[in-house]
Order: structure tokens, then C-alpha cells, then sequence
């Protein structure tokens, strides 16, 4: 469970769009404050899923080869060959997206200058939540046995890895305003010109470790 858990929150916090989002509410207006509104909705749905699958489970894991157990792996192959669908679409679609021309940018299609609100960088941080990859998260739970005090440690070093990246960009604004919110508009730039190659590898490679796990459990 703790291999799958870091994996996963290692593939939620470098996950590209959220990321891209926050870099805009950190630049806007007080972006300090509606960041740590950002990482608080965030981290409240990561804390909810999980709490919600614990009391599901009364915190014991199910016995292997039991309905619930099977559910849990079939549920997480699902997701990751779900996983590997939607990063070998992104990849298909880019091919084609980079094959046609670029049309003119106008005026209605130029970004919103509007300055998000604490409650809407809220909202953000829960649409953007990268769902399917929660969602194996919530599966790999299953498994967690509280009585044993190292899967509280594994709970919250998932929740923690999922929001680093949040966290240091946060980090980087409070302590050099000015210079951080420069930075991170450049890193937004980047990210959009690369964003479509790192979407296509984070899905296929845990979709596919997903896949693996999961078969190696059900007929193992």
C-alpha cells in the first residue's frame, strides 16, 4: 500500500494543471492569501476521501480474496487502464494538434484578466483535483490497517506528497513576493508549452503501474 500511495501522490503533485492554475491565483492580488485558500480546499479533498474510505473500511483492511478486497482491485485496474485511455488520447490528440495550423489568436480568445477570489481559488483547487488519480488513491486505502501505526504515517505522507508542490509555491510567494510571482508566471509559460507531453507521461506511466499491481494481485 505505501509504494502505491507515494506513487500516486507523487503523480497528483506534479500533475501540470493544477499547478498551472495556482501559479495564477499565487500572481493575482493578495494570491498569498487565496493560495492558502487553494491548498486548504485541496487538502480537504484529499483528507475527505480518505476519511471516507477508512470509515468504510472500520479501518481494517478486507481479507484478501474477499468481495470487498476484489472490488478494490478491480476498482483500481479500471482506473488505470482508464488511466492509460486518456493519456494515449492526449498523446493522439496532440500529434494531430501539433500537425494543424495555429490559428490566429483574437480578442475573444485572449485569458480573462479577472482576479480570482478566495472562495473561487477554492473551488479551483476541488474541479482540479486530478480525480481518477484520487480515485486509485482511494481504492490503494482500502488496504490501510490503523491499528498499525505506520499506515497513519503512509495516510499522511500521501496527503502531504499529493500538496508539496502547492506548498512550495506557496512557500516561494510568501517569502519573496515580488520575485516568486515573476518566476511563477514564467513557469506557467513553460508549463503550457509542455503541459500536453507531461499529462500523457504521468498518466501512461501510473496507469500502466496501476494495471501491473492490480493483475499481479487478482491472479497472483
Amino acid at each position: 500500500m505505501a509504494l502505491d500511495l507515494l506513487l500516486i501522490g507523487l503523480a497528483v503533485t506534479l500533475f501540470p494543471l493544477p499547478v498551472m492554475a495556482f501559479a495564477l491565483v499565487l500572481a493575482s492580488p493578495r494570491g498569498a492569501r487565496k493560495g492558502v485558500a487553494f491548498i486548504l480546499a485541496w487538502l480537504a479533498c484529499l483528507v475527505a476521501v480518505t476519511a471516507t474510505v477508512v470509515f468504510l473500511t472500520g479501518g481494517q483492511p478486507p481479507p484478501p480474496r474477499s468481495a470487498p478486497s476484489i472490488a478494490a482491485l478491480v476498482a483500481t485496474l479500471v482506473i488505470g487502464v482508464g488511466l492509460v485511455v486518456y493519456g494515449e488520447h492526449r498523446r493522439r490528440r496532440g500529434r494531430h494538434d501539433a500537425a494543424a495550423p495555429v490559428p490566429a489568436p483574437t480578442a475573444s480568445s485572449a485569458p480573462s484578466t479577472g482576479a480570482p477570489t478566495a472562495w473561487s481559488a477554492a473551488a479551483l483547487a476541488a474541479l482540479l483535483q486530478p480525480w481518477g488519480m484520487v480515485g486509485a488513491a482511494a481504492a490503494t486505502v482500502v488496504q490501510a490497517d490503523l491499528s498499525d501505526g505506520a499506515s497513519f504515517l503512509v495516510l499522511a505522507a500521501f496527503c502531504l506528497l499529493a500538496t508539496s508542490t502547492l506548498l512550495a509555491m506557496e512557500s516561494y510567494v510568501v517569502l519573496s513576493p515580488e520575485t516568486a510571482r515573476r518566476n511563477l508566471l514564467r513557469l506557467r509559460e513553460r508549463l503550457l508549452r509542455h503541459k500536453e507531453a507531461a499529462v500523457v507521461v504521468l498518466c501512461l506511466l501510473l496507469g500502466l503501474w496501476l494495471v501491473g499491481r492490480s493483475l499481479y494481485r487478482l491472479v497472483g
